[in-house]
């Protein structure tokens, strides 16, 4: 019940911020710098934080917000939380400086360590993909919901693999043990990578390179109510708020268990990038 009563109002604020991004990748209208660790952050993150951070605090006061835009908290004061909020306010940044369209709004609580409710809303498409802890996961274009599970992979299908347009393949194929049977899906933002494979679009995505908590944690719930995992690129399954920094190791989105995931790709050192 706590779940479902918060669901609804995550999504309108998750639609909210999508809508002011929406209208400033319109307009033109926002400024754009590098962060410490080189990452872009433009006004439009920012604006979308602020109205995010605002939604969130009116929603659940005594839920406190970690957000890619706002400063970290040393680990010894959040570290016996029971919950909170983990916000990326505009995950694909750079799809938005590059106007490929390809950003999404990602929203999720976590409790006790484990996403719990995950909401991504991609305003391009005016899409919503979310789920709760058993519950299911869901895609909603205006008022037409439907839930969704990944691809039913089987042996001898080609599989697809979703990737960034920003990556070299050359990267990818390193760590496929059939490269030449796999077919790649060129996509931006990492949440909307991962929600295709939740919704069947591809098989898998593998992720090289700079990422942090508030990339997955909304993702993780919905890929694995879709019946899919996010693992480390040694197979492990990933944490959250375990550490000073919120880096995440290389990792990879799968989808049907049945498949033997290890045979097709080759596990590499999950090294931690982000400071």
């Amino acid at each position: 019940m706590f779940l479902s009563r918060l669901l609804e109002p995550v999504k309108d604020a998750a639609r909210a911020a999508g809508d002011t991004l929406w209208s400033m990748y319109q307009s033109g209208d926002f400024e754009s710098k590098h962060k410490a660790d080189e990452s872009p952050v433009t006004s439009a993150d920012l604006a979308a934080n602020a109205l995010i951070l605002h939604a969130l605090t009116e929603l659940a006061p005594d839920i406190p917000v970690v957000s890619e835009e706002m400063h970290l908290l040393p680990l010894r004061q959040r570290q016996d939380w029971p919950r909170y909020w983990l916000i990326d306010p505009m995950d694909g940044t750079q799809e938005f400086i590059a106007r490929s369209g390809d950003f999404a709004v990602s929203i999720a609580l976590v409790e006790h360590g484990w996403p719990v409710l995950g909401v991504i809303y991609w305003p391009k498409e005016q899409i919503w993909y979310y789920a709760t802890r058993g519950n299911g996961a869901f895609k909603q274009q205006h008022h037409f919901i439907n839930r969704i599970q990944v691809n039913q992979h089987q042996p001898g299908d080609v599989l697809k693999i979703a990737v960034s347009r920003r990556q070299p393949i050359e990267h990818i194929h390193q760590l496929l043990t059939t490269p030449a049977s796999s077919e790649f899906i060129a996509l931006g933002s990492c949440s909307l990578k991962s929600c295709l494979v939740a919704e069947g679009g591809a098989d898998c995505y593998l992720r090289l390179g700079p990422t942090g908590e508030w990339d997955t944690a909304a993702v993780h719930v919905i890929v694995e109510e879709a019946g899919g995992k996010i693992l480390d690129s040694q197979f492990a399954p990933l944490s959250y708020n375990q550490r000073e920094t919120l880096s995440n190791p290389d990792f990879m989105v799968i989808g049907r268990s049945e498949v033997p995931w290890t045979e097709l790709i080759r596990a590499h050192s999950a090294t931690r990038t982000l400071g």
